[in-house]
């Protein structure tokens, strides 16, 4: 069941890193066509700090769930790997745990604050592009955010209790794999 969950979210993530390479890319194009305007003919693209602020914040927000679902982020182990594979387990269960509430707390309060933006009417300083569709498309990507960050409690959960199932000290493999 989880297999399949991921399978369908990896797509999904992929889909999505794909539509962040596309942001990155028109950025590219956009910063080039101004200075190229603004050096040759005198007359640069209105707005471009706005479409590049606009563009890197869908860009890095489509990017997030796949960077955590590759587990392409940081991860500050140097300290924990000298701890025991049992404590190792319950410290990757906490931080998930606190990560997925913050990032949820997070999603939550990106839709609320999308919700606001819209009845007021919030656009960008310079084009003028209403900033709510951003909004919501971020608060979208932390909860995808979340979604990743589920499946790997429910994944060190296994291992956890595969772990404690072996008293033995026996080392985890994989989902639910024990080897001696």
């Amino acid at each position: 069941m989880i297999a399949s969950i991921h399978g369908v979210l990896k797509k999904l993530f992929n889909f999505t890193d794909f539509l962040a390479g596309l942001c990155f890319f028109a950025i590219m194009v956009l910063v080039l066509a101004n200075i190229i305007l603004r050096n040759v003919f005198g007359n640069p693209i209105t707005g471009t700090l706005d479409y590049v602020c606009l563009l890197s914040l869908m860009g890095i927000g489509l990017a997030l769930a796949n960077c955590a679902m590759n587990d392409g982020n940081i991860a500050m182990s140097i300290i924990t790997d000298r701890f025991p594979l049992k404590l190792q387990q319950i410290l990757d269960i906490v931080i998930c745990l606190i990560s997925l509430s913050f990032w949820a707390l997070v999603g939550w309060r990106m839709c609320i604050y999308g919700i606001t933006s819209k009845s007021l009417a919030r656009v960008s300083p310079t084009a003028m592009v209403p900033l709510y569709p951003f909004i919501f498309l971020l608060a979208f990507c932390f909860l995808c955010l979340c979604l990743v960050l589920l499946l790997k409690l429910f994944s060190s959960v296994a291992g956890a209790v595969t772990l404690f199932r072996h008293p033995s000290g026996d080392s985890v493999q994989g989902e639910g794999e024990v080897s001696k």
